[in-house]
């Protein structure tokens, strides 16, 4: 086991030690260690490299495994999450320190796109049972009649409706209406 304080002499250590496994700290001085990863790949191949670090930063992440880091560990890590990450680098895995595997998988995945939902859905029980009325071509005054409400009420979840639905007149209401199959029963 060998030991150095910064990035020239880890690679003279590495060099002539060819070690199997590296703790790789990326704070050293004049050459750190994201600079001294791609070097140790040259002189000393078979090792596995695992990063030891105090940065949560996704950038030294990527950085470090892309310049053929095995493993990225943080320092705040307990030290049977080290040892487990130790072995599993002399394996052959990559491992990852769990905080920071999201970054890698949002790489990977997707873009988690929202759920666009039914607008109809957005709608209270009255609003959707006025616009039904409304698109079946009753005037507010009948609505009203038919539901025990006042006219104003009514035309107040008429209009509270037909904005959450992006409609600005009762044709847009009987298209949209239609569309969405609400009048079956009309």
């Amino acid at each position: 086991m060998a030991e150095a304080s910064s990035g020239a002499e880890t690679l003279a250590l590495a060099q002539q030690t060819q070690p199997d496994l590296i703790l790789l700290d990326l704070s050293m001085p004049s050459l750190g260690g994201l600079e001294t990863l791609p070097l140790l790949r040259q002189v000393a191949p078979n090792a596995k490299i695992l990063v030891l670090t105090m940065h949560d930063d996704e950038g030294y992440l990527r950085q470090a495994l892309r310049s053929g880091a095995s493993g990225y560990v943080l320092k705040k890590a307990v030290d049977g999450e080290l040892i487990a990450a130790i072995r599993a680098v002399l394996r052959g895995e990559i491992y990852v320190h769990p905080a920071m595997t999201r970054a890698l998988l949002e790489d990977i995945l997707p873009p988690e796109q929202p759920a666009d939902p039914n607008p109809w859905q957005t709608l209270s029980e009255r609003e959707r049972e006025v616009l039904i009325l409304v698109a079946r071509g009753y005037t507010s005054a009948e609505i009203a009649e038919r539901l025990s409400l006042s006219a104003k009420t009514v035309e107040t979840y008429r209009s509270r409706g037909m904005e959450k639905l992006n409609l600005r007149s009762r044709a847009a209401l009987v298209q949209f209406a239609l569309a969405h199959n609400l009048l079956k029963d009309a």
